[in-house]
């Protein structure tokens, strides 16, 4: 739904053609459930479809079966290339990614959630549903817990925000996150997704600010805790390839 923060004047058609394209990349296929997703009526959102369309923001086939263009697609990779990161940290995470045969990932913090901008799949174990561009939450995945290792003032508040504002729970995820910090690496272990667990390390930028992170993730069988201790310093040596390339002295 459009959201109550008063818009710059001028810009209201603006902003509900955005809140359309947002309402399809969530899974709109139709005019319906854009204009449910939107609070548009069902006029006003008709017209922002074929617009869009025109435009190539929109697909749209046989008047529904609505999903992102071509022009979105184009301006995603040169959104990705724009930002240094991912061109920097590739090589280093497909040579990670033939070392331990496992699903890799790169990613940052977005809008308070974890946002992936790579991903290498592994090479046995089941498919990971985490892909380029999706989000998770910061709390419940090993990557998530990286990125936030040096905002312990945020944890619990973290914490309870994710988890439906309940307080179980929080004091043994704060010890955990402790843990993580004091050893600068992070894991999942099934907490997100069931039968997944992960190893994570933060990456750093030139000042020593925690940027993005990465992680090695597999299924059950193939993350024993031994090997994900064994894994740690493996992560954490990417991890620091990866930040030196960003200028990181630490």
């Amino acid at each position: 739904m459009l959201n109550d923060i008063p818009l710059p004047a001028g810009t209201q058609t603006l902003a509900r053609g955005l809140e359309v394209i947002r309402a399809v990349a969530h899974g709109a296929t139709d005019l319906r459930s854009v204009t449910e997703a939107t609070g548009l009526g069902r006029s006003t959102a008709h017209r922002l479809v074929q617009l869009l369309e025109r435009y190539g923001y929109l697909r749209v086939a046989a008047g529904r079966d609505y999903s992102l263009g071509p022009t979105l697609i184009e301006f995603g990779f040169r959104a990705l290339h724009q930002n240094p990161l991912p061109v920097v940290a590739r090589p280093i995470l497909e040579e990670l990614a033939e070392k331990v045969q496992d699903t890799v990932h790169l990613a940052i913090v977005d809008a308070g959630e974890v946002l992936y901008l790579d991903k290498i799949p592994g090479n046995r174990g089941a498919e990971m549903r985490s892909r380029i561009g999706h989000r998770m939450p910061l709390t419940k995945t090993g990557i998530g817990k990286a990125l936030i290792l040096d905002r312990a003032d945020d944890w619990r508040g973290l914490y309870e925000a994710e988890h439906r504002g309940g307080a179980d729970g929080a004091d043994e995820f704060l010890e955990r996150m402790e843990d993580y910090r004091r050893h600068g690496a992070a894991m999942d272990l099934e907490e997100n997704e069931p039968g997944i667990r992960c190893v994570s390390a933060p990456i750093r930028d030139a000042g020593g600010a925690i940027v993005a992170a990465v992680s090695v993730s597999a299924t059950k069988p193939f993350m024993p805790a031994q090997r994900m201790r064994g894994l740690v310093p493996v992560v954490q040596t990417a991890a620091r390839s990866i930040s030196r390339s960003l200028g990181y002295g630490g």
